[in-house]
């Protein structure tokens, strides 16, 4: 934890071993042979788990809270407090806390910022900041952003605009770029079909209607075989019938939807689709979509400067939008936050790179963290960081009325745990974590400790910050287990 916090090397069933410092993963690869101190190892799991599903980061600092919490807890408990009035208190003072961050939260607004939030929670690697604030740039702040195993020794940021799915063309007989093995067409009409086409009468009347606009024509469709695929290719090969075919992307409904998403996006429509009922040998051409460009190579497909009414694809947007508030499932969301990235922004793609899987692997950690950080920040702002938000928040404990000893008791138990995240910072930066804490507590209410360089400084001016949401998390998480711990009796 903290700037000065160590790595741990954790022994893998499969693969090299697992260099790491997220707190989430080094829980989840810890495994005791007591099978009582096991169930205690467990629900600290289920805490840093909790915390990462909701921020995405604070895994370490939920760990180090519910710790705090827990400990105190017993001792209080052992002897003669009672539990349900400790737990009370505890959850008292832990709202307290919460409204607290709420008014101390500032809003991230300008890249430098999200640039800070990005590089605190990727180990101080600027690079990596940087690398995500541009990205965040690029694509706003709902755009997709995924990361990806590097190619080469150093990180790239790729920025894919307009649609692009890994589906590549049926024959390579349709290339018509000698440079790259690839079929590029500019200003193309878009055929989407539903179902398999292999009689070759269903195509005729679009290849016709696009050889008479003098375009050429993308076939998208389940998929595209015998007499069908090999008149195109004869016809491509003899006469230069500017055409290719392409299978669609997905499975299922996935795919339904993708190719409704692409017909949308270009101004055409979905045939054999259960909504459309004309035949594919009755093909209009405002039933074809239309788009600025298409490069379709060996794996994949890239579409651009789509022609469909921006009304038809904002709606369609928002059709998505509520799909992913209503969905539970993680990656029903992330296939959906997919579809809406390709029609709204454009997807950025973070390539890390490295010199070995086990370098590549570690630094994946540090990226993915800091990319969940930055969006916490952007959706719930910042608060000052290296624990000095949460000490801040002590001075109104003070104030909280409770209704006997033992939630008093709890609300004791919560201000000390506050204090664990600076001290913990502090030791592992060699220093003593009770003499920091103190120090921090006289400074004014930006100050804090800066365990890097070992001095007291503004922390919201040097850009050591953490995300409310995650401070707030990883604190809600850490109490909710860690008092229903202490309540236990067997």
């Amino acid at each position: 934890m903290g700037p000065k916090g160590r790595n741990v090397i954790l022994e893998q069933s499969w693969g090299s071993p697992k260099i790491t410092k997220d707190g989430v993963t080094v829980a989840k690869g810890v495994e005791l042979k007591d099978k009582f101190q096991n169930i205690g190892a467990k629900l600290v799991q289920n805490v840093a788990n909790n915390t990462n599903e909701e921020a995405g980061d604070g895994t370490t600092t939920a760990t180090v809270l519910a710790r705090a919490i827990a400990k105190e807890g017993f001792e209080k408990i052992s002897k003669g407090a009672n539990p349900i009035e400790i737990r009370r208190g505890v959850m008292m003072a832990v709202d307290g806390v919460k409204e607290k961050l709420k008014n101390m939260s500032k809003p991230v607004t300008t890249p430098e910022e999200i640039a800070q939030v990005a590089t605190i929670s990727a180990n101080g690697d600027t690079a990596i900041g940087k690398l995500i604030a541009d990205a965040m740039k690029k694509v706003g702040r709902d755009g997709v952003i995924t990361v990806k195993d590097g190619k080469t020794l150093n990180d790239e940021l790729e920025i894919i605009e307009g649609m692009k799915f890994d589906r590549g063309y049926i024959s390579p007989y349709f290339i018509n770029s000698s440079k790259g093995a690839k079929v590029e067409f500019q200003d193309a009409l878009l055929l989407f079909s539903e179902k398999k086409i292999s009689n070759v009468q269903t195509i005729i009347p679009a290849l016709e209607l696009a050889n008479q606009q003098r375009k050429p024509l993308v076939i998208i469709a389940e998929d595209v075989d015998g007499e069908a695929l090999s008149t195109l290719v004869v016809n491509r090969l003899k006469i230069g019938l500017q055409v290719a075919a392409v299978k669609a992307p997905g499975f299922g409904d996935n795919r339904k939807a993708t190719l409704s998403d692409m017909a949308i996006a270009s101004g055409g429509v979905v045939f054999g689709d259960d909504a459309n009922l004309i035949k594919l040998e009755d093909v209009q051409l405002s039933d074809l979509g239309q788009v600025g460009e298409v490069i379709i190579t060996k794996d994949d497909t890239l579409i651009l400067k789509g022609k469909g009414k921006k009304a038809d694809i904002d709606r369609r947007a928002e059709q998505i939008r509520d799909q992913i508030q209503e969905t539970n499932s993680e990656y029903e969301k992330e296939k959906l936050q997919e579809r809406l990235a390709r029609l709204a922004s454009g997807v950025a793609v973070l390539h890390v790179g490295g010199s070995s899987e086990v370098e590549v692997n570690e630094k994946k950690d540090r990226v993915n963290d800091a990319l969940n950080a930055t969006r916490a920040a952007v959706e719930e702002g910042i608060v000052p960081g290296g624990g000095s938000a949460l000490l801040r928040c002590i001075p109104m404990l003070e104030e909280l009325k409770t209704a006997n000893a033992d939630q008093a008791t709890g609300v004791e138990i919560i201000k000390k745990a506050l204090k664990m995240p600076c001290m913990t910072i502090a030791r592992n930066a060699g220093i003593d974590g009770s003499v920091v804490v103190a120090k921090v507590e006289d400074l004014g209410p930006e100050f804090g400790y800066d365990a890097l360089n070992n001095e007291y400084v503004n922390m919201i001016e040097k850009g050591i910050i953490d995300p409310t949401k995650v401070v707030r998390t990883a604190l809600t998480d850490a109490s909710g287990v860690a008092s229903l711990l202490t309540t236990a009796e067997a």
